[in-house]
């Protein structure tokens, strides 16, 4: 509990600075557009990967095959489209790697690290 309260208040403290000091830097306007820039291209991004996903479903399942990695690039897409709706530069960059194809083969081998130790650990439950 005490991780998602810092999660929730430190995240937006850095994000309003960082955008704070690269307005000083290139000014209100262009760091406007520039997060606003990103949700647009987000969006457009988080539609063609969740169809790919979509796609790859429906085959892995018409096969007989259980869809696992595809539902999780599924949720990975999920995610990172709503991060890239929230205003902010690191938001944007965690979002953005979790749409990438390339970059969510990162985050698979971290969930899948995880589970696996807390299974060994007896603690997932």
């Amino acid at each position: 509990m005490v991780k998602l309260l810092l999660l929730f208040t430190l995240v937006p403290l850095v994000e309003i600075w960082l955008l704070i000091e690269i307005g000083g830097v290139i000014g209100s306007v262009p760091t406007i557009l520039l997060i606003a820039s990103t949700g647009f291209v987000g969006v457009f991004l988080a539609r063609y990967q969740g169809l790919a996903v979509l796609r790859k479903m429906q085959m892995d399942m018409e096969a007989g095959i259980m869809p696992g990695d595809p539902m999780f690039d599924g949720a990975c897409i999920l995610v990172g489209g709503a991060l890239l709706l929230t205003p902010g530069l690191i938001t944007d960059l965690v979002g953005f790697s979790l749409l990438l194809p390339f970059t969510r083969v990162f985050y698979k081998a971290a969930a899948q690290n995880y589970f696996t130790r807390r299974m060994e650990n007896g603690t997932l439950s």
